[in-house]
């Protein structure tokens, strides 16, 4: 029987959207958008390679992702590891900062396009991915975590925007209330499934 796969969750600050990756098999991710209010699930992309879950961050107003990545297939001019944005629950690269190593990458944001980079100025943009619509701006992006042992073998835990408590185990997400744990969904049973994103995805931030 395959182990169950783990799922890291990071909602948005302001609206309830939460991006959830999901790994699993092996070093394959998928990211996905779930609203919190009424627990719809919208797939977006796969991605083979490694996804720092802790350098990750979702807009307050849900709509762009940062990440940072390690992996994946290196095309002339690029690195194997670099910072981009997206738009949720896509990867395709808006804004993109290639790296080179694993050190440092990632970002998080103040407002809805302004954005601190963990690696401030260091890395240049990719100058086919210039951060267009953003608005760079210093301070520091503390990396991110869940609630920890909260809740007893949980992969992550948190709180919706109504303060319930929402967590991850066994490849489930899971919902507590007074009286007992409801599971959310069961996202174990995936298998990669890389697709094209679509036009909305890929144009450009105005």
């Amino acid at each position: 029987m395959a182990p169950p796969c783990r799922l890291f969750v990071i909602p948005a600050r302001d609206v309830p959207i939460a991006a959830v990756l999901r790994r699993g098999p092996s070093r394959w991710y998928q990211l996905i958008r779930w609203d919190m209010d009424t627990d719809a699930f919208d797939d977006g992309a796969w991605f083979k390679g490694r996804i720092y879950e802790d350098r990750c961050d979702l807009s307050p107003d849900g709509e762009l992702f940062v990440y940072f990545c390690h992996g994946g297939r290196t095309r002339p001019g690029y690195k194997d590891s670099w910072t981009a944005v997206s738009r949720l629950p896509w990867l395709s690269a808006l804004a993109l900062w290639p790296s080179g190593t694993t050190y440092g990458g990632g970002g998080r944001f103040v407002d809805d396009r302004k954005l601190v980079l963990r690696n401030g100025t260091y890395d240049a943009p990719h100058p086919d991915h210039l951060p267009h619509g953003l608005e760079l701006v210093p301070g520091h992006a503390e990396l991110r975590a869940s609630l920890g042992e909260v809740v007893e073998r949980a992969d992550w835990s948190g709180y919706d925007h109504q303060r319930r408590l929402v967590f991850a185990r066994d490849g489930k997400l899971f919902r507590r209330t007074a009286d007992r744990d409801r599971e959310i969904v069961d996202l174990n049973d995936r298998r990669p499934d890389p697709v094209p994103a679509p036009d909305w995805a890929t144009a450009r931030l105005p």
